[in-house]
């Protein structure tokens, strides 16, 4: 009787990966020296017969430039009467560990009342407890408030060091091995793109100087990603739920997940059973999210300890879904869950801040400048937002439920996070991290560091960096936001410190080639252009925001081209559209 165990199908090893597949490409000589800085600084090891050798060396020098980045300021130092986002997450790990759990979302909501989801609280809560360990005085309830201590800060940085090498760094490591895999990429060029996102710029400078735990959601959406691709459904939902319940932003590829889950659970035949067994786990998953705060309200009304104590006992009419109100009794012992629980909702999604608030390169920021949307009523804002958001992550999720394959995935969220970012309800600078890491994964597939993905990939990181200059040139950020930015166009070989991700000697340029690199050497040109100018001229009494808007412009510019990108590639990657290129060659394993 034979063995039921089929051995696995050895695929072909990309020596090199400066190759393009376009349409009018020639096949490229194979290269056999360097071709940009980061290739040449891990030349040596490509010899190496394992990635063990190399990941430390890896990981040792991302750590180092973190903890490097964290000794520039961060975010609100000395900038009184709010201070910033770093006394946001201080103060948030101060609430959770000082006071009940039923008012953590009710307390104080004018100085940074808690507004992520519960696992970023439980998230503050335990290294609120690490932390007052050390020193008490870091969390004492109002009179830590502004705290600067130097010994503060290094415990604060090192809380996004060891939360980052607790779940993003492992997921991005995972995914790079599984990814490159997938198109049979050999394992040194693998740790090159590994390298090439851990040193993404944008990620560092928010999370690592201007100061949040964006990497901590990251991961988890990473994870989700990476179990798509080994096949395991279920955990991928786990992930997701994860990234959800720690950022409301991760919102942002949901529509993306459900595509593929649900193509997943269709196609190449209906499998019920893992449809129900998807369905059952996030929705068990989203329990164990939200059980301790529900858990904790109970214990809290057990105990007397009302969540809005300042209400003398009364209750405050409900913030949203005000038309349940008829039906609740405000006496009964679910009432304080459902309060909570709405209170939550209504924190998480600030439906009633408006269209926007700050100046973010998106549509709706951009097109202020001509239509004044803030005259126009909220909830035909919010309409309209739905609509154009509906229409332009669409076409993504169709043709990943359509085909739900694996190779299609970071294509597919990096254009349903642009539409997001582009066109959604309340969207923030830091946001453009969303459609940043899953184009940055691309690095680890196939071409991954060939010209035309390391072209679009730097393209749009330098970019999305450059329009984060105006949050972090309010906080005097300005040199690391050089450093970082030009390292790592050093590093990939990109403008403004090289073009050899355009040409390469001895190699001809097609028209696609060329046709990219003046529109990028455009927006690189208008780049620099506006760094001198907002440096060098004032901006007229009347127009103060004159260079941040023009910010905005350049930037909604350059995205909506990183969007049409993606979505093209995902069109062609998918096979919907069958170009030339692709008559008569062999298909990757996918499925």
């Amino acid at each position: 009787m034979s063995s039921p165990h089929k051995p696995r199908r050895k695929t072909k090893k990309t020596a090199h990966f400066d190759l393009d597949v376009s349409p009018e490409a020639e096949p490229e000589p194979l290269v056999r020296s360097p071709t940009f800085p980061l290739e040449a600084i891990l030349w040596p090891a490509r010899s190496s017969p394992s990635q063990w050798e190399i990941l430390p060396l890896v990981l040792m020098a991302a750590g180092l430039f973190r903890w490097a980045a964290g000794l520039w300021g961060y975010s609100g130092l000395g900038k009184p009467p709010m201070f910033g986002d770093y006394e946001a997450q201080r103060h948030w790990m101060e609430i959770t560990t000082q006071l009940p759990v039923s008012q953590w979302y009710f307390h104080d909501l004018q100085w940074w009342g808690l507004d992520y989801p519960p696992l970023t609280a439980y998230h503050s809560w335990l290294l609120g407890h690490i932390g007052s360990f050390i020193d008490p005085s870091w969390f004492a309830l109002y009179t830590s408030r502004g705290a600067d201590d130097p010994n503060l800060k290094i415990f604060m940085r090192a809380t996004v060091i060891v939360s980052e090498y607790l779940i993003y760094i492992p997921a991005v490591v995972i995914f790079n091995r599984r990814y490159s895999r997938l198109f049979g990429v050999a394992q040194w060029p693998a740790s090159v793109a590994l390298v090439a996102i851990l040193m993404q710029p944008a990620t560092i400078l928010i999370d690592h100087i201007h100061f949040q735990y964006n990497t901590v959601m990251l991961g988890f959406v990473v994870a989700s990603m990476s179990s798509m691709l080994a096949g395991r459904y279920m955990w991928a939902s786990v992930f997701f739920v994860g990234a959800l319940g720690f950022k409301q932003m991760a919102l942002y590829y949901a529509p993306a997940v459900f595509a593929f889950l649900l193509g997943s659970s269709i196609f190449p035949r209906i499998n019920l059973s893992r449809f129900l067994g998807i369905a059952a786990v996030t929705a068990a998953s989203f329990a164990v999210v939200v059980l301790p705060l529900i858990l904790g309200t109970l214990y809290d009304v057990n105990r007397g300890i009302s969540s809005q104590p300042d209400l003398g006992g009364l209750r405050a009419p409900l913030p949203i879904f005000t038309f349940l109100s008829p039906y609740l009794d405000t006496t009964a012992a679910y009432y304080p869950v459902v309060e909570q629980m709405i209170q939550m909702i209504h924190r998480v999604f600030p439906f009633a801040r408006g269209l926007f608030e700050d100046k973010v390169a998106n549509f709706w920021c951009a097109a202020n400048v001509v239509f004044k949307l803030r005259n126009y009523p909220t909830e035909l804002l919010q309409r309209v937002s739905l609509l154009a958001t509906l229409a332009a992550i669409s076409p993504a999720c169709a043709i990943l439920l359509l085909r739900p394959r694996r190779d299609l995935l970071p294509y597919a969220f990096s254009a349903t996070a642009w539409g997001f970012f582009l066109f959604s309800y309340q969207v923030h600078e830091k946001s453009v991290l969303l459609p940043l890491l899953p184009m940055t994964l691309l690095l680890s597939g196939k071409q991954g560091l060939g010209k035309e993905v390391r072209q679009w990939v730097g393209f749009a990181n330098i970019l999305g960096a450059w329009t984060m200059f105006p949050l972090l040139q309010r906080v005097d950020l300005r040199v690391p936001y050089a450093v970082l930015t030009l390292l790592w166009a050093y590093l990939l070989g990109l403008p403004p410190t090289s073009l050899s991700a355009y040409f390469h000697k001895g190699q001809n340029t097609t028209t696609t080639q060329r046709v990219t690199l003046l529109i990028h050497a455009l927006f690189y040109l208008a780049m620099a252009a506006w760094h001198v100018a907002e440096r060098a001229i004032k901006p007229p009494a009347d127009k103060p925001d004159l260079w941040v808007v023009a910010n905005v412009g350049v930037g909604f510019a350059g995205f909506s081209l990183c969007y049409l990108w993606c979505q093209w590639k995902l069109i062609r990657e998918s096979g919907i559209i069958v170009t030339s290129a692709k008559k008569g060659k062999g298909k990757v394993k996918t499925k």
